[in-house]
């Protein structure tokens, strides 16, 4: 999700192809006013009341656990042209359009419902991909459950556009939640279905020039509107009220199929992308969920991720919440995560890649500030790893094993962190180019870790850490170097805490320091 970056389709356009006002969407009537009673829900602790949701409390699971991978992977991998593909082929002018046009046929004949079974995901192995996530120090897995392009990836019981009846023929959840559970990882599904309605609206739309000028798309046939959608009024227009649609008899489309996930799947974990969708319907969907949790395992497990965007509801009351492509500015008295990739959200054949560099720094600076990460491991739509991401887990599993003690478990310091460059903060702000002389500090007990952003050479000097120092009461007695065996030498000085490096560092791209106190 993201309201800055996307070149999106808007009133202008809407006005000049000469649509009207009035909606066929979904079967719902004029002024789409509303007597739906609230949807049903497991009873328990929780009501669909912005009160009654107010106790929530993230679970110690989740603090603990900092890092997770999610799967953000469906048939828009297919083209390998990256993220929102089934939007942008239906934009004259984008390279979506462009190629898909070049590739595919015209939208008019061979639209989205023809890219999904080209998504065959022959050569899925949730079981090997699961075993290398744990290894590279994920604590919980997630698996796309339906992004915008309303195509769900269970063997959904509301939406016959679904990976167990096509494509794949595969329960891709199932699937991810099995090896997950195989592997003891906490399991999470993601929703973008909500936002479905209007982010999908030019499917319905026709080009604006020959030859096929007036010839509409194929989601204006009604033989495929289950898939495409019906709206012809609420278009996207990049703004976060237009995120959400207001037609009721979508809320209550999305509250089943979305209900039919969490009860199917008994995820530890739910994502929306936005905020809360819609109203009373959504807090009855976040109480089901709550008190689906109780009943199950005898207490709250379960978290909910949302954004603070502007679209739909948010509070940190009932909410973890959630900063796409970026982090938060200082610690936050609230367990947050950061969402992002490391390349593109779906595979792009020309895409740029994180390098574990990045990651590692990343990982590292969320994490002193009380946040977890959420990374997306980009896929293959065949369901291998470019060899980006195949490198980047193979980065990571050595450097978790040796410093993840300053990772897992953890909780922020008095401060997080120190170091010359000026850290970006708020969502899409992740281009900071740490270094070497960067700290951030996490605890475990009375053990403080020092994480540098880069890997040091000679000397690491903690300024945080001079003596005396306002931060800590007590002289410094011990100081480790994780993966190393034994203590390592320094010396303690009114200006800083100065720590001599060895020849050869443990672990590449980062270092981990293990500080004890008199």
């Amino acid at each position: 999700m993201t309201f800055s970056k996307r070149e999106v389709l808007g009133a202008p356009l809407a006005a000049a192809v000469g649509l009207g006002g009035v909606s066929r969407a979904v079967a719902s009537p004029p002024g789409r006013a509303s007597a739906r009673p609230t949807p049903a829900i497991m009873p328990g602790r929780f009501e669909s009341t912005a009160q009654s949701l107010a106790g929530y409390r993230a679970p110690d699971w989740f603090r603990d656990a900092k890092f997770g991978v999610w799967a953000h992977w469906g048939p828009q991998a297919v083209p390998g042209q990256g993220d929102w593909y089934a939007r942008f082929m239906y934009v004259p002018g984008h390279p979506h359009y462009d190629h898909h046009v070049k590739t595919y046929g015209h939208p008019s004949t061979s639209g989205y419902k023809d890219i999904i079974p080209l998504w065959r995901a022959e050569n899925f192995d949730p079981d090997a991909l699961a075993a290398r996530y744990a290894a590279a120090g994920a604590r919980y897995l997630v698996s796309m459950g339906v992004h915008h392009d309303n195509f769900d990836l269970w063997r959904s019981k509301h939406q016959r556009w679904n990976a167990v009846a096509m494509g794949p023929k595969r329960d891709i959840v199932g699937a991810w939640k099995a090896a997950a559970v195989r592997r003891g990882l906490r399991f999470g599904v993601s929703e973008h279905l909500g936002a479905s309605y209007s982010w999908w609206y030019p499917n319905h739309l026709y080009d604006q020039f020959w030859p096929k000028l007036g010839v509409a798309y194929d989601g204006a046939d009604p033989r495929y509107a289950d898939l495409y959608h019906s709206n012809r009024d609420e278009p996207f227009l990049n703004t976060p009220a237009s995120w959400y649609t207001t037609n009721p008899d979508y809320h209550a489309l999305w509250f089943d199929r979305i209900r039919d996930l969490i009860d199917s799947y008994q995820p530890d974990l739910l994502y929306s992308d936005g905020g809360l969708p819609f109203g009373a319907v959504g807090r009855s969907l976040l109480a089901h969920f709550y008190n689906s949790s109780m009943a199950r395992n005898g207490k709250l497990e379960a978290v909910y991720n949302c954004k603070d965007t502007g679209s739909g509801a948010f509070s940190t009351d009932w909410a973890v919440q959630d900063v796409e492509r970026g982090v938060l500015k200082g610690i936050n008295p609230h367990p947050w995560q950061t969402d992002t990739s490391n390349g593109d959200w779906f595979f792009d054949r020309n895409g740029t890649y994180k390098t574990t560099d990045e990651v590692v720094a990343m990982l590292a600076d969320v994490v002193s500030k009380n946040g977890n990460l959420l990374l997306n491991v980009v896929m293959h739509a065949d369901g291998s790893l470019p060899a980006e991401s195949d490198r980047l887990l193979s980065d990571l599993a050595p450097w978790m094993a040796a410093n993840g003690e300053a990772i897992h478990a953890t909780r922020p310091w008095t401060i997080y962190g120190e170091g010359p460059t000026t850290a970006a903060a708020g969502a899409f702000a992740e281009k900071t180019s740490y270094t070497p002389r960067d700290i951030r500090f996490t605890t475990k007990g009375d053990t403080l870790y020092a994480i540098t952003l880069g890997m040091p050479q000679g000397q690491t000097v903690i300024t945080s850490l001079a003596q005396p120092n306002p931060h800590e009461r007590s002289r410094v007695r011990s100081v480790r170097l994780l993966g190393r065996p034994g203590g390592i030498a320094f010396r303690q000085t009114g200006q800083a805490l100065v720590i001599d490096l060895p020849a050869v560092l443990p672990t590449r791209h980062a270092s981990a320091f293990a500080i004890a106190f008199a």
